[in-house]
């Protein structure tokens, strides 16, 4: 069968299915159609290859047993010619070491077994595309850095060309230093948008941390320069978690005891991502040491270095607290009592105090969790408006939930699934 496109916006995502069985890429297409997405279907890996010459895609789904050539030759292949492509296997013989090899190598991103489950195979897609976007996203960004960082070059060897104009070096130097503050704002703005539009959640736990951080940096009288890494690392401790699963967050956040011990390892990898992203933007490595210890425990059992007392820098022992007390969905009083039976141990005790004086004078956003449609209770208040995909506002942000909201909500939901998480505040 020739390869053959699906009518699409430009704004859709592209799928690339390469499988010989006619009823496999049938199946496959009009599922993915049903979703929204635009797919492009080849009958073998040699038509794929010519395809992907001539256009670019989000996801390449291949199968592994083909004529000629298995999926794992085709898809490593397709990596040199689409390498941000997101490439997804799916087998029917399932040979685990050779597929894990794959996955480590970064042949391939996740792998689906035939037959498949459907949901399974959407969410799958999903997080492939979403994969594909932080992908693209992130390369926009440190083009933009480095951009910022070339200027910055270029504006310092002028400066330094014109020394004996003390007067117009000191205005252009000021000019230059707005600027930076600037784009440093903008960068970061940009950061919590791709974290709020990645998970919700994490943007209003952003904001919850920054209130308790700008409270309890008053109360120290910080110097502007530590003030601002303070600030800065409230703001984007979390930024590491973007490209973790949805669903290992939401797992992490609801019920940690569950984690499988390899979960729990990816995740303890998200303070060093986070140091990685953030030392892509200059002059900001200070930054990137807080957010990598804010997860250092006071007696050393914490993550991702296990450092131990005043081995752990003191704005991450700062930071660690506020984050611990704006991620609690329990309410004032039980959080205080937590921190408090941790001082010493899990926390430096003089954070621990630092914390429970500036509380007063903080000011924090409620705190906001996910809630599936059909989790929706009377009396729960949404933390941002419901609309459909038409763009029509269902239920406006502040309203508390009755009876006849909730069945509005799910009427609609029932006929084309919602196209954001709901959000809704925690009690």
């Amino acid at each position: 069968m020739n390869a053959s496109d699906a009518p699409f916006e430009p704004s859709l995502k592209r799928i690339l299915i390469v499988d010989d069985e006619e009823i496999v890429r049938i199946a496959l297409r009009e599922t993915l159609r049903r979703e929204h997405y635009g797919v492009t279907a080849c009958a073998s890996p040699e038509e794929g290859l010519k395809v992907l010459q001539k256009e670019a895609f989000a996801v390449i789904i291949s199968d592994y047993q083909m004529p000629g050539m298995t999926g794992l030759d085709f898809l490593a292949q397709a990596k040199q010619l689409q390498p941000d492509a997101t490439r997804i296997l799916i087998t029917a013989v399932l040979s685990l070491d050779t597929v894990i090899e794959a996955i480590n190598k970064g042949e391939i991103y996740r792998f689906v077994v035939k037959p498949w489950i459907r949901e399974e195979l959407l969410a799958t897609v999903r997080n492939a595309v979403q994969r594909h976007d932080l992908i693209v996203r992130n390369t926009l960004l440190q083009a933009t850095t480095l951009s910022m960082n070339e200027e910055l070059a270029s504006l310092n060897r002028a400066l330094q060309s014109r020394v004996a104009a003390e007067a117009e070096h000191r205005q252009r130097l000021s000019e230059m230093n707005q600027a930076l503050q600037l784009n440093l704002h903008h960068s970061v703005q940009l950061c919590l948008k791709v974290l709020q539009s990645f998970y919700p959640t994490l943007g209003t736990q952003a904001r919850r941390v920054f209130g308790l951080c700008r409270a309890m940096a008053d109360l120290l009288k910080l110097s502007e320069a530590d003030r601002q890494t303070l600030e800065l690392a409230a703001w984007l401790h979390d930024i590491g978690l973007v490209g973790t699963p949805r669903a290992l967050i939401r797992k992490w956040q609801l019920h940690p005891d569950t984690l499988t011990p390899a979960e729990q390892a990816q995740l303890e990898q998200h303070p060093i991502l986070g140091e990685e992203l953030i030392d892509f933007v200059a002059n900001l490595q200070q930054v990137g040491r807080v957010i990598r210890g804010h997860h250092e425990q006071f007696d050393g059992r914490g993550y991702p270095d296990r450092l131990a007392g005043k081995e752990i820098p003191w704005l991450s022992r700062v930071l660690a607290v506020a984050v611990a007390y704006a991620e609690r969905k329990a309410p004032h009083a039980s959080a205080v009592e937590s921190l408090t039976l941790g001082s010493g141990w899990r926390f430096d005790p003089e954070a621990v105090q630092l914390l429970l004086r500036a509380l007063p004078q903080a000011s924090i956003p409620r705190q906001e969790r996910e809630a599936a449609p059909t989790e929706l209770q009377p009396g729960m208040t949404l933390a941002s408006g419901v609309r459909t995909h038409a763009g029509m506002l269902l239920v406006p942000e502040g309203q508390v939930l009755t009876e006849a909201h909730i069945e509005s909500i799910l009427n609609h939901h029932r006929l084309q699934a919602l196209s954001s998480p709901l959000l809704v505040y925690s009690e």
